[in-house]
């Protein structure tokens, strides 16, 4: 069971992980512009019209684009960074030894030191195993002489959404997989 829906803005922009009591209000105001999906997340059903004879449906789509100006300007949000969303991002490989890992056996590891003022941000950690981490310890990768097999980045608006980890419906997984950036690591 899938029981969220993955709510657009108009042009097609991932905005939120709703339930599937928000999207039918979303439904049931006119709120939704367009929909996408291979089948229907949900059905539900409501009271009998004894006039037409029909009891009332909504059939909740698992992606919904709602119409109207979006909540979420794109430009000022950075996707919150924790542990799990990392290791998904770096697919739980070792940023110094290229190993890869269960989630169980990686740290997040700063490339500049956090006892060196080095933030928690994406541009500034990657996966790393205990071994590579004790390792290096408080330096840099390059005064401890261990280069970094990939970059960290900033994850787009559509592989944040893929990262969370969310048991999400192969349709919708798709349909998010469609728009990652080149060269994505998630594809």
């Amino acid at each position: 069971m899938h029981p969220h829906v993955l709510q657009l803005d108009i042009q097609g922009t991932p905005q939120a992980w709703i339930s599937l009591e928000q999207a039918v209000l979303h439904y049931a105001t006119g709120s939704v512009a367009w929909e996408d999906g291979d089948q229907p997340l949900a059905t539900l059903r409501g009271g009998f019209n004894v006039a037409r004879g029909v009891q009332s449906r909504i059939e909740v789509a698992p992606i919904i684009a709602l119409r109207g100006a979006s909540k979420i300007n794109l430009f000022e949000v950075v996707p919150s960074v924790t542990k799990s969303k990392l290791l998904r991002r770096d697919r739980h490989t070792c940023a110094y030894c290229a190993g890869v890992f269960h989630e169980r056996d990686l740290q997040c590891e700063h490339v500049l030191p956090e006892s060196r003022g080095g933030p928690w941000t994406w541009t500034n950690l990657v996966s790393a195993c205990a071994a590579c981490n004790n390792r290096k310890a408080a330096r840099t990768p390059e005064e401890a002489g261990m280069p970094l097999v990939y970059l960290p980045y900033v994850p787009s608006r559509y592989e944040n959404f893929l990262l969370e980890g969310r048991n999400i419906r192969a349709d919708v997984h798709e349909w998010l997989a469609k728009r990652l950036p080149k060269g994505s690591r998630l594809q």
